[in-house]
């Protein structure tokens, strides 16, 4: 499987999961499609109109994505958004609905308390739904 993340910060690199590229360009996105690809808020805005093509989109839900996939799942803050925090002060992964995983499998709506993180939860939800949306299932869900 190929992921990416678009406008990754620096400090998130370290925890991709395995295979997935931090792009750091939209041209750096182009010429292939992508299995998943996760977009920051910035990435999203500073995307443009480039042209690219993925099979599940991952991306932040307080605006519309910047082009079509296959599957959108959202991120954020908002009741509306299919991954989202139900705890900031002691943080909790939650999936609103069923998340389609580029392998075929499906993660049902549930939460996984989250560890300590090296930043503020809601900035963290883009790197948090690829690790989810990536990781092994033969193990129980290792987010961090």
């Amino acid at each position: 499987m190929e992921g990416a993340i678009y406008d990754c910060p620096a400090r998130w690199l370290e925890h991709l999961p395995p295979g997935v590229l931090g792009a750091e360009s939209p041209a750096g996105l182009a010429g292939r499609t992508w299995d998943l690809l996760a977009l920051t808020r910035r990435g999203r805005a500073s995307l443009g109109r480039a042209e690219v093509s993925c099979r599940v989109l991952l991306v932040p839900g307080d605006g519309p994505p910047p082009f079509g996939a296959e599957t959108v799942i959202t991120c954020g803050l908002s009741p509306r958004d299919s991954l989202t925090l139900s705890s900031l002060t002691e943080p909790v992964l939650c999936v609103q609905r069923s998340l389609p995983r580029p392998d075929g499998a499906v993660i049902e709506p549930q939460e996984f308390p989250l560890p300590p993180l090296p930043g503020p939860p809601e900035e963290l939800l883009p790197l948090l739904g690829l690790r989810l949306l990536l990781m092994p299932l033969t193990e129980p869900y290792l987010l961090w």
